[in-house]
């Protein structure tokens, strides 16, 4: 159900500002969508797994904060984020 290091290094790489960057918020909300749409495809498997729902529902709002953080803070960098996530319709 969790991602692995090799799969989170590779999203880390891809939305990073800089090459030290590993905390900055573009990249925490990218490894938490990624984690997130792996858990959703547990659920497709597992419909009665309540326990690790309560832990899908705890990231989704993580994420939610942290989109918001970002929408306040640098808007032009939450629109291209949302975009290559395909977050919004």
């Amino acid at each position: 159900m969790s991602i692995t290091k090799e799969a989170k290094a590779r999203v880390i790489k891809k939305f990073r500002r800089h090459d030290q960057d590993v905390g900055s918020a573009e990249v925490q909300i990218a490894v938490l969508t990624d984690r997130i749409r792996n858990l959703t495809e547990h659920f497709k498997i597992h419909k009665k797994d309540y326990h690790s729902r309560r832990g899908l529902l705890q990231l989704v709002g993580r994420r939610k904060r942290l989109l918001e953080y970002l929408r306040r803070k640098d808007f032009d960098s939450y629109k291209k984020l949302i975009e290559k996530l395909k977050l919004r319709k």
